[in-house]
């Protein structure tokens, strides 16, 4: 992995926006069209509010959507494709096209398989994600499953990925936290051909840390980024602050 860090996450936000925008760019400029996944949550706000003001050729672009939760509908606060829409895709002057993951589908295995053969079809040019308190990607918690090949899949939510959810704002107590979501799956996100992975904030610090300086294992789910050959990691000062050894 490529390590930047920067006093603040502004500055930080807006050098992942600009690192994405740019290989988005340079593989329409390449290929006609380009492929991207994006996640949510907290940590991505200021990098999405720098990429949908960024100088891409947005109807050319699919962006395909990393995670939902389980019986939740669009219109809840928390929903991932409402945040999706609201702060990107209602926000693009055009878009070639944007892939939800329905939560409130009413058979979550059919909606992974639908997503599945989607996504399948392509290749991922771009991922834009972050990396969760418990150290999970996507909604992949600990123990992740490093091994199932298909794309998407339903999982369990760990209580410390529902407390961050409820710390964060989604939800008012824990208990209103889903326990399933559809999460597309570590090695689909590996497969991407460049990944963004943007974490800004003191509390993701121990996550970064393990990420960064353990082995490569399921108990942190994130540590499969050390196996990736395109990818840049971008870091504050807070949470880049466990660090042994900081990478300027």
């Amino acid at each position: 992995m490529r390590v930047h860090i920067f006093d603040a996450s502004v500055t930080m936000a807006a050098a992942a926006a600009g690192r994405a925008a740019d290989l988005l760019a340079k593989t329409i400029g390449s290929r006609g069209q380009a492929n991207l996944i994006l996640a949510t949550g907290a940590s991505q706000f200021e990098m999405l509010e720098n990429l949908v003001h960024a100088d891409v050729p947005w109807d050319k672009v699919t962006i395909f959507h990393l995670d939902e939760y389980i019986g939740l509908p669009e219109s809840h606060p928390a929903s991932f494709r409402k945040y999706l829409r609201e702060r990107v895709v209602n926000r693009l002057p055009s878009l070639g096209r944007f892939v939800p993951v329905v939560g409130d589908a009413p058979d979550p295995a059919a909606e992974c398989a639908r997503l599945g053969a989607l996504i399948s079809q392509v290749d991922v040019d771009v991922a834009c994600i972050g990396i969760g308190e418990n150290g999970h990607l996507a909604f992949n918690d600990p123990p992740a499953d490093f091994d199932t090949q298909e794309p998407y899949l339903v999982v369990e939510l760990d209580e410390a990925c529902r407390r961050q959810q409820m710390g964060e704002g989604w939800f008012p107590t824990v208990n209103d936290v889903p326990a399933r979501a559809i999460s597309m799956s570590v090695a689909h996100i590996l497969k991407s051909a460049a990944i963004v992975c943007t974490v800004p904030d003191e509390r993701k610090a121990e996550a970064v840390l393990h990420t960064l300086e353990g082995p490569v294992t399921p108990s942190v789910p994130a540590s499969a980024l050390q196996n990736h050959g395109n990818c840049d990691l971008y870091l504050d000062a807070a949470s880049a602050g466990k660090l042994s050894k900081p990478v300027v």
